[in-house]
């Protein structure tokens, strides 16, 4: 038996890109998860690292992505990973990873500007 589960928490990077492939919506966004620096034991000073994530969202994910999430949403996510490679029109390769999410949870919105009109 063997387990392809992914659980991250972060802010998106960038607001989603929607596309669709025949009919079927689908979602590219960044996550960022960080790890806050610290003092290891022995007095090693251990920085700040940041981690980006590709995450990939089909059908009504991607539909509530393009609604709800933009740029500094705070996000829960589970998914599996992916890997894919491709060549390019250069004859160059390419290879990505991708998290294909199965659940998410917005945690925290980003507000969006109001006009006030009185």
């Amino acid at each position: 038996m063997s387990v392809n589960k992914v659980i991250l928490v972060g802010n998106v990077g960038k607001d989603p890109v929607i596309r669709y492939i025949d009919t079927r919506p689908v979602a590219e966004l960044s996550l960022a998860t960080t790890e806050r620096a610290y003092t290891a034991a022995n007095g090693t000073r251990v920085e700040e690292r940041t981690e980006w994530h590709r995450l990939i969202m089909w059908d009504s994910a991607a539909e509530t992505a393009e609604k709800y999430i933009a740029k500094g949403t705070r996000l829960f996510v589970e998914g599996k990973l992916r890997t894919r490679t491709w060549t390019d029109r250069a004859g160059l390769s390419h290879k990505v990873t991708e998290v294909y999410v199965d659940n998410f949870d917005i945690l925290s919105r980003v507000s969006s500007p109001t006009t006030n009109n009185g």
